[in-house]
């Protein structure tokens, strides 16, 4: 993460762009369609400073730390994942996971597991118990 705070007037200035989706003092979240727009351009070869200023977004204010940084997360999630690399999950995965209330055979399940999974860590302690009295003897 970039160390520039962005001021009151940045944010204003920011926040009027049709490809931010939200921006704090600290972070801008740009629209998963702008990072389909910069993947496709910069496979032709564009520079990444260009395909921000051609997009509205003004260089100095962002920042080229922010930039470059954000283009290299980009590339990586894109050649890793394809397209949905770049989607942004945060929205669908804040916070805590949602507990649900387990049903009696759910509950019941979970336990025999439990259960079976110590008898099975049991029977592995014993074989190695007597396989180290075999080897000192």
């Amino acid at each position: 993460m970039s160390k520039k705070i962005f001021t009151k007037k940045e944010i204003k200035q920011l926040s009027t762009n049709k490809y931010v989706k939200s921006v704090s003092s600290k972070g801008i979240t740009y629209t998963d369609k702008f990072k389909h727009i910069f993947i496709a351009e910069k496979e032709k070869g564009k520079l990444t400073r260009d395909i921000f200023e051609q997009c509205g977004f003004d260089v100095e204010v962002l920042g080229t730390e922010r930039i470059y940084s954000a283009s290299k997360r980009w590339q990586k999630a894109y050649k890793m994942n394809g397209i949905n690399g770049l989607r942004d999950t945060r929205a669908g995965n804040s916070g805590r996971p949602k507990e649900t209330e387990l049903t009696l055979e759910e509950k019941n399940a979970r336990l025999e597991a439990q259960i079976n999974l110590l008898k099975a860590e049991n029977e592995l302690l014993k074989k190695i118990r007597f396989a180290e009295r075999g080897m000192r003897k």
